[in-house]
């Protein structure tokens, strides 16, 4: 009978630290730590489902290309009707451009409509190393990518006509404007994508900010640096050779840049 007392109190005191430990200790998910070489795989499978993503995106943009190449080409229309009274479409000076072009315009497309299931393996990629308080900004992550890669895309397209009188003005009635349309394309999407790209910067230096990588003090110490960066940077990945067009992206990424650090600040107390 004392036998079989001291069983069952050693079977409650052990259930009793079963029910204790996992209160007082990590959880198995919290406490294990992903390997180098998981980190790897982690990546890989990333970068695949991405590309997998574009493809699939790429191959619904060729299906409507006529459709975006009309509204690509509004910008440059507009343009060719107040500058050129000889021409009120643009050219192509190759067979081969018959080809690339809607291939350009499909591979476009598809990377912006491929920016939300890109966005989310990002931040799968991210958010192991993030303690479960701060993986409930998955959502407000994702919308953010896209709604700010499609706000600086939107920016650069509102601006394309600003920039084509910009530089057809420098030639004035020295030459006649004749766009290729391969070439405005080019242009075109270089400036969306950059503008896209770089809009991102919120996100970026907030995902930095729950990686205790960065903090809100020490990015209100290094502003001066910051901001020479961002100038310098806008510089950079402009299509424009005028000095009026990286002031178009310099600007609305200081604003983002402070908005990031008054989240850090407030909302993330970094």
């Amino acid at each position: 009978m004392a036998l079989g007392i001291l069983n069952r109190g050693g079977e409650r005191g052990l259930a009793e630290r079963r029910l204790i430990l996992p209160e007082g200790g990590p959880s198995p998910e919290e406490g294990r730590r992903m390997t180098v070489v998981e980190h790897l795989r982690e990546l890989r499978r990333v970068l695949v489902v991405s590309m997998v993503a574009w493809v699939l995106a790429t191959i619904v943009a060729a299906v409507f290309d006529r459709v975006i190449l009309r509204i690509l080409e509004f910008p440059l229309l507009h343009v060719l009707s107040q500058h050129n009274h000889l021409l009120s479409r643009p050219i192509i000076t190759s067979p081969t451009e018959l080809v690339t072009i809607p291939l350009e315009v499909a591979v476009v497309g598809g990377l912006v409509l491929s920016m939300p299931v890109i966005g989310w393996q990002a931040w799968t990629f991210v958010s192991p190393g993030l303690r479960p308080v701060e993986r409930r900004f998955a959502l407000p992550f994702v919308l953010s990518v896209v709604i700010l890669f499609a706000a600086g895309a939107g920016l650069a397209y509102l601006l394309m006509p600003v920039w084509l009188n910009i530089l057809t003005s420098i030639v004035g009635g020295n030459a006649v404007y004749f766009p290729d349309l391969s070439q405005y394309l080019s242009f075109l999407s270089l400036a969306v994508v950059a503008f896209g790209l770089t809009f991102e910067l919120p996100v970026a230096i907030v995902i930095l900010g729950l990686l205790r990588i960065v903090s809100s003090r020490g990015l209100r110490r290094r502003r001066k640096l910051v901001w020479l960066a961002i100038v310098l940077g806008a510089e950079l990945v402009t299509p424009g050779v005028d000095p009026v067009t990286p002031l178009f992206l310099a600007i609305p990424l200081l604003v983002l840049y402070e908005l990031a650090v008054v989240v850090l600040a407030r909302a993330l107390h970094r």
